[in-house]
């Protein structure tokens, strides 16, 4: 994909936000957003922001764009290198690009990632066939199970939770590494036993198989789980209510993280002021674009998960509007 250069788009919203017309040559200018699945909620959370930022877009003088990727580790490689402007991130995948840990190990920190501000919790959710007759997920050992795609913020988790649990892929009988869009039907087809998936509720890609062939949720629990989420900031403990899901009437212990929107050091002050502006201006519309965003609050979309350093397009409109 070919990156647009944002310096014209930044001078331009210069321009606009403090009252002058933005030439016309400025809406020809365009960010990009990069997402997960197409029916996950990484893609509907980058639809909301460019559906408010094009709403408005004679004002801030930008287009903006929806890209469905590999997930949360893609994202953050595609903002270093130049190729998004902004992505999507688990509250982890950010920690790990900042301190060069874990995945980023070999490749190195990225000094330049950035937090524009966090969206909604994203519970690691384990999900098995109705017949495999899973409890608890030590029982997957033998079974066929599906670690998720490469360059996905979920594979990323379930390496750190294999490794908690003193558990390896090779204990499954196949570690798969279907993408999000496939795992349920995978499901349900028989052709695996359970996934595990990090991903704000509710969500289309939990309530095909829960609905289609009685899929089970599967908590996440125990002394492994407790010193995990003790020993990592970005993790908390969540429940998955009870009753949100078809056959699943009972609730969820597991943990999770936070979706947060990341970006880089070098997009300009002035465009990250106006995505930030376009969804906070217009944060009650913004929750109801999704289930999953119906009970943010904008106090908590500040603090909550940002382990890159704000981006000061963004800590100039939270200044403004005394959320920081």
């Amino acid at each position: 994909m070919k990156r647009i250069s944002m310096a014209l788009a930044g001078a331009a919203l210069g321009a606009a936000l403090v009252g002058g017309p933005a030439p016309a040559s400025a809406q020809q200018k365009f960010v990009t957003i990069g997402t997960g699945g197409v029916t996950g909620v990484y893609y509907a959370v980058g639809g909301a922001i460019c559906r408010l930022v094009n709403k408005d877009r004679k004002a801030y003088g930008i287009r903006c764009s929806v890209e469905s990727t590999g997930g949360s580790a893609f994202n953050v490689n595609s903002i270093k290198s130049g190729e998004l402007d902004f992505g999507m991130a688990q509250s982890d995948v950010g920690y790990h690009a900042v301190k060069g840990t874990g995945p980023f190990k070999d490749s190195g920190p990225i000094p330049d990632l950035r937090s524009v501000y966090s969206v909604h919790p994203e519970p690691f959710t384990v999900v098995a066939r109705k017949e495999a007759n899973i409890t608890k997920f030590e029982d997957f050992k033998g079974k066929r199970f599906n670690v998720g795609n490469p360059g996905s913020g979920t594979r990323l988790s379930i390496d750190e939770l294999l490794n908690a649990l003193g558990m390896k892929t090779s204990d499954f009988s196949l570690a798969s590494e279907l993408k999000p869009d496939e795992h349920g039907a995978a499901l349900c087809d028989n052709k695996i036993d359970g996934f595990f998936y990090g991903v704000g509720h509710p969500s289309a890609n939990i309530q095909d198989p829960t609905t289609a062939c009685g899929a089970k949720l599967v908590p996440l629990k125990g002394p492994a789980i407790d010193k995990l989420v003790a020993e990592h900031p970005y993790y908390a403990k969540v429940t998955i209510p009870g009753g949100m899901y078809a056959n699943n009437p009972q609730p969820t212990e597991t943990y999770g993280v936070v979706a947060t929107l990341v970006t880089s050091a070098k997009v300009p002050d002035e465009v990250v002021y106006a995505i930030t502006k376009a969804t906070f201006d217009n944060i009650d519309e913004f929750k109801k674009l999704h289930p999953a965003f119906a009970h943010l609050d904008p106090k908590e979309m500040v603090k909550n998960g940002l382990s890159a350093p704000m981006h000061p397009g963004a800590v100039k409109y939270f200044k403004e509007k005394g959320l920081l």
